[in-house]
């Protein structure tokens, strides 16, 4: 008799969301496709979903989901993950979720520059339509010790580089937020050292996990999360996930990020998810894991339980800060 163990990270299967549960989920969105959603402006949720309904990409949504990468927990619920953010550029705080709308998301224009064959600017419906949008179940882990689970849309990132065609020289790409003074009524803290910028080796930015997120919860990705284009690192701790991306550099040189620079003794390069260093301020081997009945107290796992995926990535970096 074949018997199938688990892996060490994975947890019972009633853990995870009932299947007719999630698949109501992805029938709403299809619904909110068809025409407008009702009473839009009375919450930030429903706001975020009509501005979705009217993407100009909806006809793309939901994307077929991958198999490969399994959840050991429920899918967060989307009324979670809408209404409880960090977007600095928003606000210090979690509930940017309404200032968030203000931000328009059309035009969007991504640039691709650096040590590339040709620099490029692409809008980002057509560098959409060039991608194939798959949907993966992802774990994010902040670096502030909650956790979550999302449905996200989107492509590997590799394909974006492949697009760019870096140089040999290339090592590493730089990701830039967007700054409109208009609707980021963050950017007035002047303390913060503005543009938002991360990155990623080269080698990071291939490897399979990482990708880009054009959707969630089966349709386009709202501002709160990222519009219209955010990374997904879920090896990560959820800051190198940057939001809301205009721009992509490639060169030989490592950046000095936005965390980096504001913090450099308690964020580094690296911050791949590790239960036995601690944030200077706090533990980070439990996470509270949110959902809309309360946080749930959950084991960190190394990587963030990815790994399989992404563990020889740092062969041979020992000496590297590669935890924070």
């Amino acid at each position: 008799m074949l018997v199938k163990s688990k892996r060490g990270w994975e947890l019972p299967e009633s853990m995870a969301t009932p299947e007719d549960v999630y698949l109501r989920r992805r029938e709403f969105a299809k619904m909110a496709a068809a025409g407008p959603i009702l009473a839009a402006a009375a919450s930030p949720l429903l706001a975020g979903a009509a501005s979705a309904a009217d993407d100009p990409t909806m006809d793309l949504y939901p994307a077929p989901t991958s198999d490969r990468y399994e959840l050991d927990r429920q899918i967060t619920e989307e009324s979670v993950t809408t209404t409880y953010n960090n977007f600095f550029e928003f606000g210090s705080h979690k509930q940017i979720s309404k200032a968030a709308q203000k931000m328009e998301t059309r035009p969007w224009t991504v640039k691709i520059d650096g040590m590339v064959e040709q620099e490029m600017e692409v809008g980002i419906d057509d560098l959409i339509r060039k991608m194939t949008l798959e949907e993966r179940l992802y774990r994010h882990r902040c670096v502030e010790a909650w956790s979550i689970a999302v449905p996200w849309t989107g492509f590997p990132l590799a394909k974006l580089v492949e697009l760019a065609k870096p140089l040999s020289g290339a090592k590493y790409v730089h990701m830039i937020t967007a700054m409109d003074e208009k609707s980021m009524t963050g950017l007035r803290q002047v303390w913060y050292p503005w543009p938002y910028v991360e990155g990623l080796t080269i080698e990071e930015a291939t490897n399979e996990m990482a990708f880009m997120v054009t959707g969630a919860y089966g349709k386009p990705v709202l501002p709160q999360n990222g519009a219209p284009l955010r990374l997904a690192v879920p090896w990560k701790y959820g800051f190198k996930s940057v939001k809301s991306i205009v721009r992509f550099h490639f060169t030989d040189e490592r950046p000095l990020t936005f965390w980096a620079k504001t913090g450099p003794a308690e964020y580094g390069f690296w911050a791949n998810v590790n239960p036995n260093v601690p944030h200077p301020r706090w533990s980070q081997a439990q996470e509270r894991f949110k959902t809309a009945d309360g946080d749930i107290m959950m084991p960190t796992q190394l990587y963030n339980g990815y790994g399989e995926f992404v563990a020889d990535l740092y062969s041979g970096l020992e000496d590297e800060p590669l935890y924070m």
